[in-house]
């Protein structure tokens, strides 16, 4: 199977591009994905920058072009990943399933909440009797804990 038949062009030959693809499908959860791609890098590097005075001895030009150049980069590549056809279309088709859900109302919410934190209570009193009467069984036998 070649690789145009396997769902569009490999990621590398993706980023020389400038193109915006299906810019009219999926644009929320595609711009939300970018975003957090962003906030990951910007992240890392201004972690880099802050890291790189220690390593190097001292802050320099490089201590701050290479974070810099990383950060442009983390940008494209947060840009152009979401535009790669092979997962755009998987952003697409995740926001069409979102469109799709039914989403409880808030009495549901509620009831389903206090269901949730009640049996959370009941299992750890429960496991806790447990490690009580575990306890108490290997003192007799004369395990010591």
């Amino acid at each position: 199977m070649t690789q145009a038949s396997a769902g569009g062009a490999p990621l590398t030959s993706e980023l020389f591009h400038t193109g915006v693809y299906k810019p009219n499908q999926g644009r929320i959860v595609r711009q939300v994905t970018a975003l957090v791609i962003w906030v990951i890098a910007a992240l890392g590097c201004w972690r880099l920058y802050a890291f790189l005075p220690g390593m190097v001895g001292g802050a320099n030009v490089a201590t701050t072009a290479v974070p810099a150049v990383l950060l442009a980069a983390g940008l494209w590549f947060g840009y152009r990943v979401v535009n790669w056809p092979r997962f755009a279309d998987f952003l697409i088709a995740v926001e069409a399933e979102m469109k799709k859900v039914t989403w409880p109302s808030k009495d549901e919410l509620i009831r389903a909440s206090i269901v949730v934190i009640f049996t959370i209570f009941f299992l750890a009193i429960t496991l806790f009797l447990f490690d009580i009467l575990w306890q108490f069984i290997f003192r007799l036998v004369g395990v010591n804990s």
